[in-house]
């Protein structure tokens, strides 16, 4: 099989319905089915022609644009691996990636090539492309309409790496998340019916493997007008502007960049035409949910819980949720992320995270499997949960076999209810264990996510206390600061503490990054 078959199939069934739409400039630029089909096409007939084949790693500096989708089809095309990692995260983060799958080429925007200046991991590169202004070294990508499509498909087994994308090592040594052909198919086969997709639909496309799935489902994706890698600092404008032009019907998007619209006067005529929107990639408080909502009445707001490693597992949507569940969240149940996806099986098991799983039986996992109610880390498994990383790095952190099965342990503490829907308690490894009992970070953070005026809010254990790290909208009063101790007496904190910014993480700008709120205390 080769996944590229799936996602070049709408060019027989919708060959001059737009694909892509993006800005260019001060104008729109779009590309067909149909020529996606014939410019990947070329464009695996230009990199054969440079000795780029089945298996070859290749490193893709490209932000969302046609120009990627080109790319990526077209390497998936002749077999070889894509291959993506975070510049920004320095020198050093590169060559350790690079270390650990060498590249045999590389396909970047010029600016990205300069990297190869300071960076010898990139200057050992043999084979690369350029993408925009022409570089000494460097072959033109758009010099791909020269050749002849190359219309034949690399046949690959199930388990072929397709795509990898690298961790950001912050902890230690990257990890490279290996995705198949196999595990992107049927990571479109888990997506399509969970966040309903139809032919026909326009998205609003802002994370790019949703932009695969629209591809495979015949939806045309118009790439946000805004500078993605900082989804908390979007300019509103623009993007309304591309969704009253192109008639959008539908989002994924991350909590960060939705924020950012509803600041918005223009969000509620812009985004009418709207009946889907599915935020995830962190967590998603019932407080943005129902501003969602109240903004967008004729959409449906969906809640998405996933992963790198395996999206998705739950949803939720706020139509779902009820008076009782609000109360529940708002008093120290923990986040509802619904009912698990109907492709993957979980299981809430009592371990401990950090501390490896042994191979087990199904007797044996039944045995650490937690009653109703009962918190534990969230464990998964299925077609479109991934199996292993790159050479087995991390694989003894977050994997474990029952009767050969591989599952993946999320690191994600939570619990199943009476109507087997998924509660959320955050961070297994953030728990805080005291005299006073046990204290998950959602239970605190959940609850303090109503009180007016707090913008967002993060619980750590810090000295040996229980302390509550908030931020506010426009600077906290000591009534604010009051407030918060008052409606979270149950959660006994030793301490309420007002900073200026909490650190949160650089892809989505929504989850609390707690290793740099750590240092920062």
């Amino acid at each position: 099989m080769n996944v590229a078959h799936l996602l070049i199939s709408q060019s027989t069934l919708r060959p001059r319905a737009p694909a892509i739409v993006e800005r260019s400039g001060r104008r729109s630029r779009s590309i067909t089915f149909e020529a996606l089909d014939v410019r990947s096409a070329q464009s695996s007939a230009m990199l054969s022609a440079r000795g780029i084949g089945a298996g070859d790693a290749v490193l893709v500096f490209v932000p969302m644009s046609i120009e990627l989708y080109v790319a990526l089809i077209a390497l998936l095309r002749i077999g070889a691996v894509a291959t993506f990692l975070d510049p920004s995260a320095g020198r050093e983060h590169i060559s350790r990636c690079c270390e650990i799958l060498p590249p045999a080429g590389m396909i970047a925007i010029s600016r990205a090539h300069l990297l190869r200046l300071t960076t010898p991991a990139l200057r050992k590169i043999r084979r690369s492309f350029t993408v925009g202004f022409p570089l000494p070294g460097a072959d033109r990508w758009e010099h791909l309409t020269r050749h002849a499509p190359f219309v034949q498909i690399t046949p690959r087994a199930s388990d072929d790496g397709a795509l990898v994308t690298f961790t950001s090592g912050s902890t230690g040594r990257p990890k490279a998340a290996v995705r198949s052909h196999g595990f992107l198919a049927a990571q479109h086969a888990a997506l399509q019916p969970a966040i309903d997709l139809a032919p026909g639909q326009v998205d609003l496309a802002t994370l790019p493997i949703f932009t695969l799935v629209n591809l495979a489902s015949g939806v045309t994706s118009v790439i946000a007008d805004a500078d993605l890698k900082r989804p908390g600092s979007v300019r509103p404008a623009p993007v309304l502007r591309q969704v009253e032009q192109h008639h959008v019907t539908r989002t994924v998007a991350s909590p960060a960049f939705l924020e950012c619209l509803l600041k918005s006067p223009s969000v509620v005529p812009a985004m009418q035409k709207l009946d889907r929107v599915y935020t995830g990639g962190a967590p998603i408080f019932p407080g943005l949910m129902k501003r969602l909502q109240q903004a967008l009445p004729q959409a449906q707001v969906v809640a998405v819980y996933g992963s790198t490693e395996a999206e998705p597992i739950a949803h939720v949507a706020w139509q779902d949720i009820t008076a009782q569940d609000l109360a529940a969240m708002f008093n120290g149940r923990g986040l509802l992320a619904g009912h698990p996806d109907p492709q993957i099986d979980l299981r809430i098991v009592r371990a401990t995270w950090g501390q490896p799983l042994a191979n087990m039986t199904c007797e044996q996992l039944n045995s650490i499997t937690c009653t109703e109610a009962e918190p534990g880390e969230i464990v998964v498994t299925g077609p479109h949960v991934l199996r292993g990383y790159l050479n087995g790095e991390g694989d003894s952190q977050t994997k474990c076999s029952v009767d050969g099965t591989v599952w993946h342990r999320t690191g994600d503490a939570g619990y199943l209810d009476e109507r087997g829907r998924l509660w959320l308690l955050g961070r297994a490894q953030a728990k805080i264990v005291d005299e006073h009992g046990t204290l998950y970070p959602f239970t605190v953070e959940c609850a303090a996510s109503q009180i007016q005026g707090l913008r967002l809010s993060a619980l750590v254990q810090h000295q040996g206390k229980r302390l509550l790290v908030v931020e506010a909208d426009n600077g906290a009063s000591s009534q604010l600061i009051q407030q918060i101790s008052d409606t979270l007496a149950w959660a006994r904190l030793h301490e309420v503490r007002l900073i200026r910014r909490i650190p949160v993480d650089k892809r989505h700008n929504a989850k609390i990054d707690y290793a740099a709120l750590h240092r920062l205390l």
